[in-house]
């Protein structure tokens, strides 16, 4: 017995007065009525109903019954429409999840304007590096320019996450300017020691055939904030991202090389653990984000007028997320 609808059935019954009038209620058939009211009165051991053949009354425990079911089933559809509203309305906690470099730079100054807008809406905004467990961490999105490696996300793409090969002007003034990726064998490179292929750069050139450059270097370290803030002072080049090192590129403090060669490219993407009943602040936040940084992103200003890279696949051990629209 579902307690829910036989408590509904037998409220209907009372307020119309019949069997047959709380079924056309309820949009239901006669006989289901009968027998969710039977299967109640079954359940507490009592009769709610008196019956004769031409009416219904309630007994005493029936009339004791029907007020605490009104009270219930009233106390219920509020709490059901609360949780609705709150699904609806753009209102209460966004737990957020972002890598270091990309929330610094770009994350919080977004959320700054999210929050703004919307001034119900308060972010919890959690920076790690490491692989996070959304569901069992408590986050409802994460915001990240690698893939995650749980398929069941699902995942909308945001803007896409480009690389690029540079260094500060008082190095290359130094050091010379690599020509093609051949150079880099001479030259002291700065590598993630979080990465499994960081000490590996392929490059694409114009004929699309990969060239693979073995790079070494005196530094390596677990923070792309450190390599780039190296990189700046002059110790050597840099392998990144171009939403990490876009200000800096056009601010002049770095100078991209080999641009003539494509190179491996990403997104930016926000994953979440569901694709139905996906709440209003979590739906308007990808919105906002996938508006605010679009196809061609701020962090890519350095780049206007520049001739198209040739193509670059994703290095072969990338885990692909879906990348479906939110319903």
């Amino acid at each position: 017995m579902d307690r829910f609808d036989s408590m509904t059935a037998f409220a209907k019954v009372v307020e119309c007065g019949t069997f047959s009038g709380a079924a056309r209620r309820l949009h239901i058939a006669p006989p289901v009525i009968t027998r969710r009211v039977q299967d109640l009165e079954f359940h507490l051991g009592v009769r709610l109903f008196n019956r004769t053949t031409r009416r219904i009354c309630l007994t005493e425990v029936g009339q004791m019954f029907y007020e605490r079911c009104v009270r219930i089933l009233a106390e219920l559809e509020e709490t059901e429409n609360a949780a609705s509203l709150q699904q609806a309305e753009l209102r209460g906690v966004l737990r957020v999840n972002a890598s270091l470099s990309f929330g610094m730079l770009h994350l919080a100054p977004a959320i700054a304007h999210f929050t703004a807008r919307y001034p119900e809406v308060s972010v919890e905004l959690t920076l790690t590096d490491r692989v996070v467990d959304l569901i069992e961490e408590g986050f409802d999105l994460a915001v990240r320019a690698e893939p995650l490696p749980d398929s069941s996300l699902v995942a909308r793409r945001l803007a896409p996450c480009r690389s690029v090969v540079c260094a500060a002007p008082s190095y290359l003034t130094g050091r010379g300017v690599p020509r093609s990726p051949a150079d880099l064998t001479a030259h002291n490179c700065l590598t993630l020691s979080t990465s499994l292929n960081s000490a590996e750069w392929v490059f694409t050139d114009a004929e699309r055939h990969a060239q693979r450059v073995r790079v070494a270097g005196n530094l390596r370290a677990n923070s792309s904030g450190a390599l780039v803030a190296a990189a700046i002072e002059g110790q050597g080049l840099i392998l990144e991202q171009t939403c990490t090192v876009g200000e800096e590129l056009k601010a002049g403090r770095l100078v991209a090389v080999l641009t003539d060669y494509g190179l491996p490219e990403a997104a930016i993407h926000a994953a979440f653990p569901h694709r139905l009943l996906l709440s209003g602040k979590v739906r308007t936040f990808v919105d906002f984000l996938a508006a605010r940084f679009g196809h061609d992103p701020d962090w890519d200003d350095w780049r206007r007028g520049m001739s198209p890279q040739p193509a670059a696949e994703a290095p072969c051990d990338c885990v692909a997320i879906d990348e479906a629209q939110p319903d």
